[in-house]
């Protein structure tokens, strides 16, 4: 992972909303209801979860979460109308991985 790689995800996570969020979706049927048109979280968690749980407006968490895809953060599926978000673990790990090999 270079540089810019991490800062791009180093500035995604300086929001303590956007922090929460990658927290909720690491275990997402303990922080959200399952969707009612599937019930299960295999393509994530519907966006309007995401800002249910957040309290924010609608362009705020889609800002959020614009951002932290960006970052590489999050994976995102179209499901019908609704979008659904889940954390991209292989970016995460070598995020995690890189940061303890460089500092």
């Amino acid at each position: 992972m270079n540089s810019d790689a991490i800062l791009e995800i180093n500035k995604a996570l300086s929001n303590t909303t956007r922090l929460e969020i990658l927290k909720w979706l690491k275990d997402p049927e303990a922080n959200f209801p399952p969707h009612l048109e599937l019930g299960h979280f295999d393509f994530g968690v519907c966006g309007q979860n995401i800002q249910d749980k957040s309290g924010l407006s609608q362009p705020t968490i889609s800002h959020y979460l614009s951002v932290m895809h960006k970052a590489g953060l999050l994976i995102p599926t179209r499901h019908g109308k609704w979008t659904y978000f889940k954390r991209n673990e292989k970016i995460i790990a070598e995020y995690i991985k890189t940061l303890n090999k460089e500092l």
